[in-house]
């Protein structure tokens, strides 16, 4: 059976990697140990060392993220402290599989070199990798092999907050929260040449029915990596597949400074452009819309982001930024108080972002595929395989209400709701009711292209 997935939603921010880095290594203990509080079934059971990452008194799991490159210094911290404040707050309320967490870092520095030695350190140590974000994975087989503590090739659980490239994406070792377009192969190879793919249109829809029927668009795409352009491929498409006139679509780089909007500006002028579209990140659109005011253009009514654009940093660009709507697949942040899961992430980790609400996400479903070994078959089950097959048994996931349900092995969520910047706040402008997201299957759409291709045509 093949396995659907999601694309990574336009808003990934590409750079070339640089540099190398090693985390600290852990090695795993043995012998026994009674009791610990946590999930239900831990009492009266003498805990064992079960597996790799697996003591008697610990789970180690490994978050992976591009932290430490020089070309975006705390690109992915957030993922990085996510997951960190899940350790915290999970061994304040009882320990995981009856056991304390313990969390390993490794800075995968926008370095495919490091992503694959991150592999190989987690193989090593942990249970599994959990809340990562690592652009540039194009080398997974460490983690499709890996053994385990008996030697035994069944390769380690990659629970990512968000994967970029198309291998990443395609391992049957994967599970992702921000879903992606891709249709698997079951043999979880690479697709490649023209295939269908899956886009949210949702927010598209939303603009056409509330702001503006007949969208003449500027897609900004990000351009300084192949698979990031190649994503935005799919979302183009898709919109135009609604009725969205594209104009062009023009790269952007993290090197850019403000101008080299100037004649994506003039571009978006000469054309009649009503629509502007940021598929990189809020740099991206803070520059765009910085410009765009600098040459008095006026006549764009929908300036339009993904979650890339909601960030403390967009919003406290002020009023060149106002107006600007970003659209996402959770409950946000704003919102504190309608969602438990929402309000122990908020509660644990010191600066939330949108890249570490996704991580600690990603925790949750470790979290309830432990405790789903725990109840099934007690915490001396907890092996590698045993979590491979706990998350493959799970069909669907919302983070405990947080998030729009999905399949975790691919699959993506129906559901979003529509936030605006407006005096430096986002507000709800769509579903009205807080604390919720608007779901509905024709949000969803498909579109048949090679993307490979698509992104040739990219200038």
């Amino acid at each position: 059976m093949k396995r659907y997935r999601w694309l990574g939603l336009l808003l990934i921010l590409g750079l070339v990697a640089a540099g190398c880095s090693r985390s600290d290594d852990s090695g795993n203990g043995g012998g026994t140990t009674t009791t610990k509080a946590g999930s239900a079934g831990c009492d009266g059971v003498a805990l064992q060392a079960t597996d790799t990452g697996v003591t008697a008194d610990t789970i180690t799991i490994q978050v992976m993220a591009d932290t430490g490159s020089p070309l975006a210094p705390g690109l992915f911290q957030g993922n990085v402290d996510a997951v960190k404040g899940f350790e915290k707050y999970i061994n304040a309320n009882g320990g995981l599989g009856c056991r304390q967490l313990k969390v390993e870092t490794w800075d995968s520095k926008l370095d495919p070199t490091e992503t694959k030695n991150g592999q190989i350190n987690a193989c090593q140590t942990a249970l599994a990798m959990v809340g990562g974000n690592s652009l540039f994975n194009p080398d997974v087989s460490e983690m499709n092999t890996c053994a385990d503590s008996k030697g035994q090739a069944i390769g380690l659980a990659n629970i990512a907050a968000l994967a970029n490239d198309i291998n990443e994406q395609c391992s049957n070792n994967s599970f992702i929260i921000q879903g992606i377009a891709e249709d698997c192969p079951a043999s979880g190879a690479p697709p490649t040449g023209k295939r269908t793919q899956t886009a949210l249109i949702g927010p598209t829809q939303w603009y056409q029915q509330n702001v503006e029927p007949n969208l003449v668009g500027l897609y900004l795409v990000p351009g300084d990596l192949p698979t990031t352009v190649q994503s935005a491929t799919t979302q183009i498409a898709a919109q135009e597949s609604i009725g969205v006139k594209w104009i062009g679509a023009l790269k952007v780089s993290g090197r850019d400074e403000q101008s080299a909007y100037t004649p994506k500006v003039q571009t978006a002028s000469a054309n009649n452009a009503n629509y502007v579209y940021d598929g990189s990140n809020d740099v991206a659109m803070m520059k765009m819309r910085a410009e765009a005011k600098a040459q008095n253009l006026q006549n764009i009514k929908v300036w339009g982001c993904s979650l890339a654009c909601y960030t403390d940093k967009f919003k406290a660009a002020g009023s060149d930024v106002d107006g600007t709507y970003a659209w996402m697949q959770f409950i946000p942040f704003e919102e504190k108080g309608s969602n438990d899961e929402l309000d122990n992430y908020l509660a644990s980790v010191a600066t939330p972002d949108s890249f570490g609400a996704q991580a600690w996400m990603a925790a949750v479903l470790l979290q309830d595929a432990v405790n789903d070994i725990v109840q099934k078959d007690g915490p001396n089950a907890i092996t590698r395989q045993s979590l491979l097959a706990a998350l493959n048994g799970i069909s669907s996931f919302d983070a405990h209400g947080w998030m729009g349900a999905k399949d975790p092995k691919g699959g993506f969520s129906d559901c979003y709701v529509m936030l605006q910047v407006e005096n430096g706040e986002f507000v709800r402008k769509f579903p009205a009711d807080k604390g919720t997201l608007s779901c509905d299957a024709k949000y969803l759409t498909q579109v048949t292209i090679d993307p490979a291709v698509e992104a040739q045509k990219i200038q």
